[in-house]
């Protein structure tokens, strides 16, 4: 039994939940958010989204609290929205932006030049003392998670000095250097 499928998702106002053709469209004040949907039955009421599936059969089960998932993450979205944070961790890394063109300095023999999607919104800060931080902001979880990675992948936190480009909050395993 899904604990989480069983749920009901309740729609803040401003929002607006629409089921349509195995398509669910969520609009709200900061954008529109498409999903399709498989395997599962949608039914909106009252101002809450509530999830069913047709049997217990594995799929089924599967599908269950992922759409419900997928669903509540929309609904927060376009309401609220979504930001992730990004430290660049190192001597020298820095961080900047025009508009959607990110700019990063990472310890290459080049700068890595990144441009962002649309819907995201992005933004530097750099304190003197303070390690440069990325700020991406959208109403998309998805998409949001995605361009964080791509950041993050050019330079992954490693686990002896803890150099490279994490989240913040994320707390890195070190190891022990060699011994003398």
């Amino acid at each position: 039994m899904s604990r989480i499928g069983n749920n009901p998702v309740t729609i803040p106002d401003g929002v607006t939940v629409e089921v349509k053709d195995n398509v669910i469209t969520v609009k709200g004040k900061l954008g529109e958010l498409v999903q399709e949907i498989k395997d599962v039955e949608i039914s909106v009421k009252d101002g809450t989204v509530s999830v069913a599936r047709p049997s217990d059969s594995k799929p089924h089960r599967a599908m269950h609290g992922l759409y419900r998932s997928l669903v509540n993450n929309m609904v927060i979205g376009v309401s609220k929205g979504w930001t992730k944070e990004l430290e660049l961790v190192g001597v020298g890394y820095r961080a900047s932006n025009q508009g959607q063109r990110l700019d990063l300095a990472l310890g290459f023999s080049h700068s890595i030049i990144l441009e962002i999607a649309p819907e995201v919104k992005v933004e530097t800060i750099s304190e003197k003392g303070k390690n440069p931080i990325i700020k991406l902001t959208s109403f998309d979880k998805q998409l949001v998670g995605q361009v964080a990675a791509k950041i993050r992948s050019f330079r992954k936190p490693e686990p002896y000095k803890g150099k490279g480009v994490k989240f913040v909050g994320e707390i890195i395993r070190r190891k022990a250097g060699k011994t003398a």
